[in-house]
């Protein structure tokens, strides 16, 4: 008999809410913001507060280069269902706040000369680090989606951070810690106390009941390994 084995991997994905159903205002509206923020392919849930054609609506978002994967219970779950599209319950409502402070350096990359080929400007990059002095609170989250987030007091349980980059709690983190969203497995997660509803790096998730009860409450740093695991680390001070 065949061994079949369910692990645990969550997948990471934006959502799209759209007052709109004209298209031509979706596109000039999303494609910059895709293309600056977001790696091809990025996983795409649909909601909407407006009556849409959901077939050309998945139509138009893959032609801004990502995948629309489901749309969220709503306006489009008729239509959803009638073509056998995943229908999503909505999420707990989170309230996205600004950071205290937010550093940009811009990154310039240089691209690779190829004989014969005309020299092409290097594109810059910029990589946004927010730092967040206060503690977050219940129902709050702070999403950086262009690099690292560093909160100098501890998250409540039911708060949320993420980050495309690493993470770095100086105190309690009680919440939900997603650091690497958008594919980044080398980003990391450092905390001074651990007792997450749930840790995850690219996708790579443990909830609260799997988090190694050696490092519950501890300093510890979390990264994946090369078999894509991730390992708690105990920090000593």
């Amino acid at each position: 008999m065949a061994e079949i084995r369910i692990k645990g991997r969550m997948v990471n994905a934006i959502r799209i809410s759209l007052d709109t159903n004209d298209h031509d205002v979706i596109r000039q509206q999303l494609a910059p913001k895709l293309s600056t923020a977001f790696p091809p392919g990025t996983l795409v849930v649909i909601e909407s507060s407006v009556e849409q054609e959901l077939i050309a609506l998945i139509q138009l978002l893959i032609s801004l280069d990502v995948q629309p994967m489901a749309v969220t219970e709503g306006l489009l779950g008729d239509q959803a269902r009638s073509i056998q599209f995943p229908v999503l319950p909505p999420d707990r409502q989170l309230q996205e706040i600004k950071a205290t402070k937010e550093q940009v350096v811009e990154l310039k990359v240089e691209p690779k000369v190829q004989a014969n080929v005309e020299a092409v400007a290097a594109p810059v990059i910029a990589h946004v680090t927010s730092y967040h002095d206060e503690i977050l609170r219940t129902g709050q989250c702070i999403v950086q989606n262009q690099g690292d987030i560093i909160i100098s007091a501890g998250i409540n349980s039911g708060s949320e951070v993420i980050a495309s980059g690493n993470i770095h709690i100086y105190g309690s983190a009680r919440g939900r810690v997603i650091a690497g969203a958008g594919g980044n497995t080398a980003a990391r997660i450092f905390c001074h106390a651990l007792e997450a509803e749930l840790v995850s790096i690219s996708g790579t998730y443990c909830v609260a009941d799997d988090i190694p009860q050696d490092v519950v409450k501890k300093p510890v740093h979390i990264y994946l390994n090369d078999q894509q695991e991730l390992v708690f680390e105990a920090l000593q001070f």
